[in-house]
């Protein structure tokens, strides 16, 4: 098998595996300290202190950018190590009874994401160093649809796993699960960086440009609407749409679906288009997803119009990212992808308050159109960024 062939499966594989611990994280974690009876209270503390390592993400970049660890590459040692910390985390929550060790179980599963943040960090980072421009929207498409592609998969292997064998079952399958991208990882040649990509502390003086400032900009606005959106739709179609509560799951699984196929045939489309044009389609479909679930009344119709929703979030996250990895330079490109993306956090940070003021001053209908408006404000930063970077670049940016 190609080299080529192997860095696709090793992004793939790291960003499945990312996506089953999330997936733990996001609907079993809780319910794993209820069974030892953690009071809730400790349970957010878990959850806060555990995403931590997530705040480290730009020291590991500039570590990656800056050291060649063990004179092996900038990129697969650090993969590798990550991959070793969460196997060991998970191993380790196996053995911790949270009741009786509260601290420890924080402990491991802290190194868990430790290992997580250090692999993700990383593998991005590779990701700019070896694919070229015309095929970025390709890998964040792969990227964004393996990572929704396990939420789907692994949330309700998980829920059988509890039920059929035991509550640390789960902690043993992500452990082997994230053995497998080890495999990609020691077929892929890490090639010497030629001077011109060779670290300099210079290149962060690019997040002084006016362009970058919008872009960080822009990465705060990305998040802001369609992850407000997505944390609240089981409430809506439970809540406005009466749906009962045994079959709201299967709403958020059209999102993870409609992500999937938002992702891989975005990729594509964000390659065939060039950046500026598909951020603008991005921005415009959201938009009119928001504004098709604000006027949706039945369930049916929320199969449908949910379905569309998950495939624009795709779309539109594949998008950005991809402009991402054009504007993170290569001297720098692990910590640099990593201060982008640590702005999407604070969108996504704002998003789901946004959401439950706008819920309960304008109800659910109100929600969507006004966030529909809000996803709007985008276009004008596109135009601007790529406006004033014409000349440059006009299809990578």
């Amino acid at each position: 098998m190609q080299t080529r062939n192997w860095r696709t499966l090793l992004f793939g594989s790291t960003y499945f595996v990312q996506g089953a611990v999330f997936a733990y994280l996001g609907s079993f974690n809780a319910l794993y300290l209820r069974s030892y009876d953690v009071p809730y209270s400790k349970i957010g503390l878990a959850g806060a202190v555990a995403m931590s390592p997530f705040m480290l993400k730009m020291f590991i970049g500039y570590l990656s950018d800056k050291v060649s660890l063990f004179r092996q590459g900038h990129r697969k040692p650090y993969i590798g190590i990550g991959l070793l910390l969460q196997i060991v985390g998970l191993l380790a929550l196996v053995a911790v009874n949270p009741a009786q060790s509260f601290g420890l179980y924080v402990a491991m599963l802290t190194l868990v994401l430790v290992g997580m943040s250090t692999y993700d960090t990383t593998t991005d980072g590779l990701a700019i160093d070896t694919t070229p421009a015309e095929e970025r929207g390709s890998i964040q498409g792969l990227m964004v649809g393996a990572k929704a592609l396990a939420s789907i998969v692994l949330a309700a292997l998980f829920g059988l796993l509890v039920a059929r064998i035991s509550w640390t079952a789960p902690f043993i399958f992500m452990a082997v699960l994230s053995l497998l991208p080890l495999i990609p990882l020691a077929r892929v040649a890490e090639a010497a960086r030629p001077k011109e990509k060779a670290f300099s502390p210079a290149a962060f003086r690019a997040f002084l440009d006016g362009r970058m400032a919008l872009f960080l900009l822009l990465g705060i606005l990305q998040p802001l609407a369609l992850y407000g959106v997505q944390g609240v739709i089981g409430t809506f179609v439970n809540e406005s749409l009466r749906v009962p509560l045994e079959r709201v799951g299967l709403y958020a699984a059209l999102i993870g679906v409609g992500t999937v196929l938002g992702g891989l045939a975005g990729g594509r489309v964000v390659d065939r288009l060039g950046r500026r044009d598909a951020m603008l389609l991005a921005y415009g479909t959201a938009s009119l997803a928001l504004v098709a679930l604000g006027l949706t009344l039945s369930p049916v119709v929320a199969v449908a119009t949910v379905l569309i929703f998950g495939v624009c979030f795709g779309f539109h996250s594949t998008a950005y990212y991809s402009a991402a990895m054009d504007r993170s330079d290569p001297r720098i490109a692990a910590s640099a992808f990593a201060i982008i993306m640590a702005m999407g956090n604070i969108g996504i940070g704002l998003g789901q308050p946004l959401a439950g003021i706008l819920i309960e001053r304008a109800g659910f209908n109100g929600m969507f159109f006004v966030l529909s408006l809000i996803n709007l404000v985008g276009v004008p930063v596109v135009l601007a960024i790529f406006r004033r970077h014409a000349a440059a670049q006009p299809q990578a940016g």
